[in-house]
């Protein structure tokens, strides 16, 4: 894989997965900004060395990386960000929006703070960031655009009591995902996502890990942000080394919506009666 003269914009990639990505695509050549506001694990307060600390460790290995802690909370910071990035190495033709938050409320304690973070990072950043990287790769008829979701809203069996906020934005990024695919037709522009799990600050991890390593989630990273990569609207599951790409797309014969070769039902009681044939989990279809 070649990544001649590209640039990464990377966000929360001052730690944990974001700094996995962002060496990896250093070691390649790719030049890289690493957005970091340097929160704590409650998803406030800052720290500028994150991020200086990252870049810095990239440096001293040859790479080429610079530091942000431009703030992605608004659509103004998201736009600011990848104006910086076009400033600093005069292009911009990867995005992977790893910055993320895990809290835990439930449905009877969330308050409106609490899903407004996790909206303002995980479901209102990537639109911003898109938005303002968009036209910049569109102009170089290039670009590789990476969001994150995960398992944790995506499957039934992984969903987690409390995770109401983050399930909800995380699954927002494969609906966002879907439209740019859409939208990006003849532009040059791919756009996936990846469901990744490491062992990592997020599960207060403070160590060196024995399985689930950060460092396992890279290969399939680089390949969706590489030329290499030529379809969207994937969802990369990635974890302890290996890798599953998944995507919902219509059986054949369907006529949406007309026909979407479902159960003929004029009544409830039908729906009732007809449940096992109408309700088939997507497993069944792999």
């Amino acid at each position: 894989m070649h990544f001649k003269n590209k640039v990464a914009i990377i966000t929360g990639s001052g730690r944990g997965l974001g700094a996995a990505y962002a060496e990896g695509l250093a070691k390649r050549g790719v030049k890289v900004l690493i957005q970091d506001v340097g929160v704590s694990l409650d998803g406030t307060g800052n720290d500028p060395t994150v991020a200086e600390k990252q870049a810095e460790k990239i440096i001293k290995k040859g790479g080429q990386a610079v530091a942000s802690t431009t703030s992605i909370d608004d659509r103004e910071g998201c736009h600011a960000l990848i104006q910086e990035a076009i400033e600093v190495f005069g292009r911009a033709d990867i995005l992977i929006h790893n910055a993320g938050w895990v809290g835990y409320q439930t449905i009877m304690e969330l308050t409106p703070e609490f899903l407004h973070r996790a909206m303002a990072i995980q479901m209102e950043a990537p639109i911003w960031l898109a938005q303002a990287v968009w036209p910049h790769m569109v102009k170089q008829n290039y670009g590789r655009i990476v969001f994150t979701t995960s398992c944790r809203a995506i499957y039934t069996e992984y969903a987690s009591a409390g995770l109401t906020a983050y399930a909800a934005t995380k699954m927002s990024q494969i609906g966002l995902m879907n439209v740019l695919a859409t939208e990006s037709n003849g532009t040059g522009i791919e756009v996936n996502a990846v469901s990744p799990v490491a062992r990592t600050r997020m599960w207060g991890v403070n160590r060196e890990p024995l399985d689930l390593k950060p460092e396992s989630i890279v290969p399939g990273v680089v390949y969706l942000a590489s030329s290499d990569c030529q379809e969207s609207a994937w969802i990369l599951r990635t974890s302890n080394g290996q890798f599953h790409g998944i995507r919902w797309q219509e059986a054949d014969g369907v006529d949406y919506p007309l026909d979407i070769r479902g159960q003929m039902c004029r009544t409830a009681e039908e729906v009732f009666e007809k449940w096992e044939k109408i309700a088939v989990s997507v497993g069944e279809f792999r």
